[in-house]
């Protein structure tokens, strides 16, 4: 499924993205393992042995990305898988009330500029292969439940990218996924960490489950084989998705669609009033008149996936 398959792991020297590589690199895949640490890409290369070579950088940077690009071609003679790991942390205590440009700005670009530069990069080797897989990293975060500005924006951009990726890329027999981890990592774990999240809770952004689920993740070698399906041809038939792994748990965001409020045929009624629409939106129901169009009130329950 994965022997002699090639693969970049962006940001495979720590947490999720070093259990990713460690796991390709058993199944029998060649791995470039990419990094900003050139020391800790040397050690993963060096723990990980002969199936993978490495490459320090940010492909944050289109440069850096076409030059990780070129090093996987150079050296394994193919790609045919790109995961996307890297990541940085919010700033403590980041909210929209008082993040820097500066520090928004560096949160998009290791976000989504790296998803962004190393899809674009990559993306052309493997229409040509007509085959391929991209593994984008998402979060929980993108649902705003966990504060912050950069962080969940950048990883709410990257399941819009991925999906349309995704759309783009499928009548060439190319792939494109999105995981949203949960795992212990030097991103998630130590005191300031865990005060966070227990502020969150007591701010009513966390539920209980949340809470517990985030302070006490599983070790990333059990997110490791989500990805590592994805890569494969098990996957064949599997794109544009949103899916979630967490420990034990295994999810998938469904496709957002829109549930009807309200319809009138405009070509026959004026606009809404703003007490129809508060009507409609605030959850109350009420008959629309006027153009002999009806409205309709529609509610429904939001539910969480498992344990984040």
């Amino acid at each position: 499924m994965l022997a002699g398959r090639a693969a970049i792991v962006v940001g495979g020297t720590r947490g999720v993205g070093r259990a990713v590589a460690q796991l390709l690199a058993e199944l029998g895949a060649r791995v470039v393992v990419n990094g900003r640490d050139p020391d800790a890409v040397a050690d993963t290369v060096e723990t990980l042995g002969d199936n993978t070579i490495g490459f320090a950088g940010s492909p944050s940077d289109e440069t850096t990305a076409a030059a990780l690009t070129a090093a996987c071609l150079d050296g394994w003679g193919r790609i045919d898988a790109l995961i996307n790991c890297a990541g940085i942390a919010e700033p403590p205590g980041s909210s929209i009330l008082n993040i820097s440009t500066a520090d928004f700005d560096e949160l998009i670009a290791a976000h989504l500029g790296t998803v962004f530069h190393m899809c674009r990069a990559v993306a052309p080797h493997l229409v040509a292969r007509r085959a391929g897989s991209i593994v984008n990293t998402s979060s929980f975060a993108f649902l705003g439940d966990y504060g912050g500005t950069g962080y969940p924006a950048g990883k709410g951009a990257v399941n819009g990218l991925t999906s349309a990726v995704a759309a783009e890329l499928r009548e060439f027999g190319v792939r494109a996924n999105v995981v949203c981890p949960g795992a212990r990592t030097r991103l998630s774990t130590g005191p300031d960490y865990e005060a966070q999240i227990v502020e969150l809770n007591r701010r009513g952004l966390l539920d209980e489950m949340s809470m517990h689920g985030a302070l006490d993740a599983a070790p990333p070698e059990y997110v490791a084989p989500t990805y590592a399906y994805l890569a494969s041809d098990l996957a064949a038939g599997v794109t544009g998705q949103i899916l979630i792994a967490a420990g034990g748990f295994v999810g998938r965001f469904d496709r957002p669609t829109p549930s009807l409020l309200g319809y009138r045929d405009h070509h026959d009624s004026p606009p809404y009033t703003l007490d129809e629409l508060h009507a409609m939106i605030s959850g109350g129901s009420a008959r629309l008149g006027g153009g002999g169009a009806s409205g309709v009130s529609a509610g429904g329950a939001e539910g969480k996936p498992g344990p984040p």
